[in-house]
């Protein structure tokens, strides 16, 4: 149930982003709402796998790949639609790659991903709730924001450029926490890289 509900986010995210190109200020504005079901889905699919004990290796990677695949497309369209710097998407795309070529290593070892983390600070960084939570709030901001500026600079209506300005703030604060949670995982890596284990 749990796996079914985190891929359901991929067909919504196809739906949300042909109305973000729709060019129409009630469908994009209609886009907000979209947004948060996508978004919220997240959070649901993460308490139905534990509240009914689906919590698996496959269940981690298909949440980060959902995720990955969300954020992605979204920096990206929203970067194409002139919204944010394209420096925002190339700053999260290349950390993402880098951070799930180097967890992909670890999976094929059957380590999930978060618990791959070593040292204190990566755990807290990267594997803590707290630190995740921050993170995923901070983009969920930035795209629900971006979302009603699109909508807003549509119609047009005078709060589109605050709220497009307030969004464009968000978006590189959630970039910056991006990059600050990337780091530990690279670092934690280099003993895998050079051969050896982690403590060794």
């Amino acid at each position: 149930m749990a796996n079914w509900i985190t891929l359901s986010r991929f067909p919504l995210l196809l739906i949300l982003v042909l109305m973000l190109y729709s060019g129409n200020a009630a469908v994009r504005l209609a886009a907000v709402p979209v947004f948060l079901i996508v978004f919220m889905l997240d959070t649901v699919d993460g308490a139905v796998a534990r509240r009914r004990g689906e919590t698996s290796l496959l269940g981690s990677v298909l949440d980060i790949a959902s995720d990955r695949t969300l954020e992605f497309v979204l920096w990206v369209v929203f970067a194409h639609l002139h919204l944010i710097s394209v420096a925002i998407p190339l700053i999260v795309i290349t950390r993402g790659v880098l951070v799930d070529a180097v967890r992909g290593v670890r999976a094929s070892q059957g380590e999930s991903p978060f618990s791959q983390m070593r040292s204190r600070l990566g755990k807290l960084l990267v594997a803590s709730s707290a630190m995740r939570t921050v993170y995923g709030v901070s983009k969920g901001f930035a795209f629900g924001l971006l979302t009603l500026a699109l909508g807003l600079r549509t119609l047009p209506h005078p709060a589109s450029e605050p709220v497009l300005l307030a969004a464009q703030i968000v978006s590189w604060v959630a970039a910056a926490i991006c990059l600050l949670r990337g780091v530990p995982v690279l670092v934690d890596a280099w003993p895998l890289l050079q051969g050896s284990a982690p403590g060794e």
